[in-house]
């Protein structure tokens, strides 16, 4: 097979993001949070003989010498990419380099990446062999569907993770499983991936794992299933083979995930979890209001008591990071209130508190399409170029249903309330009170501790030196509360040191990013005050289904 030289190049988040995290990245030196999995994962699909490089524009710029080395460009990402993705198609066609955009983003809106050269819709495996057959052909233009489900991730390989510069990021990911088996009305994953999670092999799996591990990798490793518990028998089958890979390499790796909050329900799961080094997990919690979670079709957060719930997971090892949304139809006027005494009584210290936003292809796009409700897409893409910013800030593209200043008004109370200084590190004390010894078997270290000093190696002073930094410039406020949470800890908790530190440095970015969240809804607040506010609601133009699948 003749040889070609693919350039990767994952577009850029806005730095006005709730997860761009820059400032808790600066605290370890690193750039950027995650890696781009998804990318690497298709440098692995490609035939040996291809070249691959990674330009990640995150942590690094594109330039014309790596574009004019390529014969090929691939991108693709998120929808909060779609700016930069469409930028970077626009620079790879200006070098006259043909260029193939994936990922779910134009999974879901590819009439949006029309002028594209390839378009891969779906799940990459599922088309790869014939996009590269094409391409060998000398085919420059072409779509590639991929149906839903139809890919058995159990033959996907090992992720290109030798693209990566490890000291760019916080942390590598993992994928085990994807889809997620409940139906969420506002949620895009059952649309992209499927209800049924298809898992990969216990033994392909570790595999990966492997890999990182042989490469000297040590410390965080994030699954990014869509829920890692949705297929309970998969997991329950991996998790006692992880355990003992982690155990004969003395636990190299302590993880994160994200799931449903049933996962409080399985005690036996939660000790597995345990056991494996699990430290912390993301669960969609969406809203305390029970009449909320029936009407978008959430209904297993309704059979508990949430802060219950979350407590059982606190006391099995693992802290929790949760999701929160504002904006449903069938809140009512205590909401704000509600939400906040939940996020407290739980003792939550990192929430993504966002507006609800109607993700196209999903059952919530649809019913407000019928209703007469949505917005046009020109207004998300119209105010991200204004303000940029996700969910946070982009939100409620539709006619809300009660009054949009009172939508408004309420999630600037919820976000005001849970970000300030005081309230976030009460949190983390709270937690960490509860915490056993974090992460459970220890987070093992890429590099050797030279000296020591009160119980502290020069690895951890030299971090909290920087996360001290980082909360002088944070603000007088911030300082005295990072410097205050640091103390106790020391003093009362020292094996939970780490969390705490973790959990600070967070801070760092979520604090500022609060406030900007807060000012950006207040300056929509008065907009409607000053009659500014008119409503973009227009008649939704029919999608094209003139496109056929290669």
């Amino acid at each position: 097979m003749k040889s070609c030289n693919v350039l990767l190049v994952s577009p850029g988040f806005p730095t006005n993001t709730f997860w761009n995290l820059a400032a808790t990245c600066a605290v370890v030196g690193a750039r950027h949070p995650q890696i781009p999995l998804g990318l690497i994962t298709v440098a692995a699909l490609l035939p040996a003989e291809w070249t691959c490089r990674l330009v990640d524009r995150n942590v690094a710029r594109l330039t014309n010498a790596d574009l004019d080395w390529a014969d090929l460009v691939m991108t693709g990402g998120m929808n909060v990419q779609r700016a930069d993705c469409l930028r970077v198609i626009e620079l790879a066609q200006a070098r006259g380099k043909p260029v193939v955009v994936g990922g779910p983003d134009v999974t879901s809106e590819p009439d949006t990446y029309m002028h594209a050269d390839f378009q891969v819709c779906g799940e990459a495996e599922g088309v790869i062999d014939s996009f590269v057959a094409a391409w060998c052909d000398g085919q420059r233009h072409a779509k590639f569907i991929t149906p839903r489900s139809s890919v058995d991730i159990s033959r996907t390989p090992v992720p290109r993770f030798d693209l990566v510069q490890r000291r760019d990021y916080l942390h590598y990911s993992v994928q085990f499983s994807r889809g997620c088996p409940f139906t969420c009305e506002f949620c895009d994953i059952i649309e992209l991936y499927g209800r049924v999670p298809r898992v990969k092999t216990v033994a392909q799996f570790l595999g990966e794992l492997e890999r990182l591990y042989d490469a000297g990798y040590r410390g965080h490793v994030d699954f990014v299933d869509d829920n890692f518990i949705g297929n309970k028998k998969a997991v329950k089958a991996l998790l006692p083979a992880l355990t003992q890979w982690q155990r004969d390499r003395h636990y190299p790796f302590w993880f994160t995930t994200e799931a449903s909050l049933n996962l409080a329900d399985d005690e036996e799961l939660l000790q597995s979890m345990r056991e494996a080094n699990f430290g912390a997990v993301f669960v969609g919690i969406e809203s305390p209001d029970a009449a909320t979670l029936i009407a978008t079709s959430k209904k297993q957060n309704t059979r508990r008591r949430i802060a219950d719930s979350v407590h059982r997971i606190h006391a099995a090892g693992l802290f929790v990071l949760a999701g929160f949304i504002v904006g449903f139809d069938s809140e009512r006027s205590e909401i704000a209130s509600g939400m906040i005494a939940c996020i407290e009584d739980s003792d939550i210290p990192v929430c993504t508190a966002g507006l609800l936003t109607a993700l196209p292809n999903t059952q919530l796009y649809r019913r407000l399409e019928r209703e007469g409700r949505l917005f046009p897409w020109s207004f998300v893409v119209d105010r991200s170029r204004e303000i940029g910013g996700d969910q946070c800030t982009l939100g409620l593209n539709f006619e809300t249903q009660r009054p949009r200043r009172l939508v408004l008004a309420d999630y600037k109370q919820v976000i005001d309330a849970i970000y300030r200084p005081q309230s976030y590190f009460d949190r983390v004390r709270h937690l960490a009170a509860k915490l056993p010894h974090w992460p459970p078997h220890g987070a093992a270290s890429e590099t050797l501790a030279r000296w020591h000093l009160l119980g502290l190696d020069d690895r951890a002073w030299h971090l909290l030196v920087r996360l001290l930094w980082g909360s002088v410039h944070a603000g007088p406020a911030t300082f005295l509360e990072v410097t205050r949470i640091l103390i106790w800890a020391v003093r009362l908790r020292p094996e939970l040191l780490h969390v705490v530190g973790m959990l600070a440095a967070m801070y760092l970015h979520l604090g500022p990013f609060a406030r900007t969240v807060s000012a950006t809804t207040a300056r929509q607040i008065a907009d409607i005050d000053n009659g500014m506010w008119r409503s973009p609601t227009l008649p939704i133009a029919p999608r094209r289904t003139s496109d056929v699948a290669a």
